[in-house]
């Protein structure tokens, strides 16, 4: 780590130890929400009166700030603040003010230090590096699933600060990083479902269970071990090596070949085992872990997420896992809403539909694989009688066209009186209504340029 950086976790850490009483206001995505969790560890360990509240960006205004010490985590250095006490704000999004020196406004942000904060280091990362401080090593798993649930893992593994946080998480034995199949659901999907969700590049497999066992015979791939169904982290090495080789040929009939290279990217990479979890638990995987929280997220139920990630399990466990099971037959029903409803523009297709506006983005995903893959997509859902939440999602391989949506979402929306943001191949926005159709067009029109040859 970087001396200054450094220097600023050890002015933060004597901030924490000299206040009484701590307000933390968190992201409420994965990052967030795994960020909150070492916050609210390490207050419990230090004996801090604190509260903990998950919070939207546009909720930051009138948050309350009478406390001797307020920590904005994963969000802030986007944001205008009251300079009201002490502050402290550990956020990787870019910042709108400079660097300054200060004992009573404290931000870090790794963009100060030549760090990238959409790939290197997460929300959640950043509140591990000051636990550690504190001696808190043991929270570094977490700081690993925020970067995965931040989709810093994209290109196939982890690096930056984020590889020096995974290290110390292999050190104490709490992960296990290994090669592998990247197709998700690993631990706990019968291989041939997993196989049915892959949607980065439409294929025969995708949404077609009865393809994906026809696969499977044709590789002589048992489905099953006795009357257990097989998943992807039971096959053995030569097993996965054949899978690998026909997915990879399958793609090649897809994709131009100016591409090819890229494709291994798509279906193998880093996979990373929480080891204090049984095999074939949702939890096992960081991959499913991260959704799982995020589910959480999407329903409002931050109280069982933070739980979950403090260690809670049994009755907690099955309130997740039902959680899970709700959020997951909310999206069926959703996707089968839009499947037939996507408009196709010239370089972008879209739906709206009445969505519920948390879940859009995870919709937008799934309808993916019914569009044409080829193009970004994007759901639109009304929020209240002023604004429509957009969320775009599209195929990683755009991620290798040096295209990054996230930047190209915020500049669209606020030409149309909006605001957005996020990452290169998952973003939102949210734009008044009444200008959803100069959103589109605009959004199309610079794609034009941007786009070149499609995919």
């Amino acid at each position: 780590m970087k001396s200054e950086l450094l220097h600023k976790f050890l002015h933060a850490k004597k901030v924490i130890e000299e206040a009484e009483n701590v307000n933390i206001y968190t992201h409420i995505d994965c990052d967030g929400i795994c960020a909150g969790a070492i916050l609210s560890y390490l207050m419990e360990e230090l004996g801090k009166d604190y509260k903990i509240e998950f919070i939207n960006i546009d909720e930051i205004d009138g948050v309350d700030m009478d406390s001797d010490l307020t920590i904005f985590s994963d969000l802030g250095s986007g944001q205008e603040l009251e300079e009201k006490g002490k502050i402290l704000i550990l956020d990787h999004h870019p910042p709108i003010r400079k660097p300054k020196d200060d004992k009573n406004f404290i931000e870090i942000n790794p963009m100060f230090y030549g760090i990238d904060g959409s790939t290197e280091i997460s929300g959640g990362g950043l509140a591990y590096l000051l636990s550690k401080t504190f001696n808190l090593k043991e929270l570094s798993w977490i700081g690993v699933l925020s970067a995965i649930g931040d989709m810093q893992n994209s290109i196939g593994q982890l690096r930056g600060l984020n590889r020096y946080i995974l290290n110390d998480s292999i050190s104490l034995k709490l992960l296990k990083v290994s090669k592998d199949l990247t197709i998700y659901g690993r631990q706990t999907r019968p291989i041939h479902i997993a196989l049915s969700y892959f949607n980065d590049v439409k294929l025969p497999i995708t949404n077609n269970k009865t393809e994906c066992i026809l696969l499977l015979k044709k590789l002589k791939i048992p489905r099953k071990d006795g009357e257990k169904w097989r998943t992807l982290s039971d096959l053995n090495g030569e097993e996965k090596k054949k899978l690998f080789i026909e997915l990879i040929k399958m793609l090649n009939k897809e994709v131009p070949r100016k591409y090819s290279k890229y494709l291994p990217k798509l279906i193998s990479g880093e996979v990373y085992d929480f080891l204090p979890e049984e095999r074939y638990s949702l939890l096992r995987d960081l991959t499913e872990f991260s959704t799982a929280i995020n589910a959480c997220s999407r329903n409002k139920k931050f109280d069982i997420a933070l739980k979950i990630l403090k260690g809670e399990r049994g009755n907690t466990l099955k309130k997740l896992e039902k959680i899970l099971r709700e959020h997951r037959r909310y999206l069926a029903k959703s996707v089968k809403s839009v499947r037939y409803a996507i408009s196709q523009e010239k370089n972008l297709q879209y739906f709206i539909d009445d969505i519920k506006p948390e879940a859009i983005g995870s919709v937008a995903n799934l309808a993916l694989s019914y569009g044409d893959w080829r193009k970004p997509i994007l759901g639109l859902t009304y929020v209240d009688e002023n604004y429509v939440k957009v969320s775009l999602r599209c195929s990683r391989l755009f991620y290798f066209k040096n295209i990054h949506f996230g930047k190209l979402i915020k500049k669209i929306s606020e030409k149309v009186g909006g605001n957005g943001g996020g990452h290169a191949v998952a973003c939102g926005a949210y734009i008044p209504q009444d200008r959803e159709a100069d959103f589109i067009d605009l959004f199309d029109q610079i794609l034009d340029n941007k786009l070149g040859v499609p995919i």
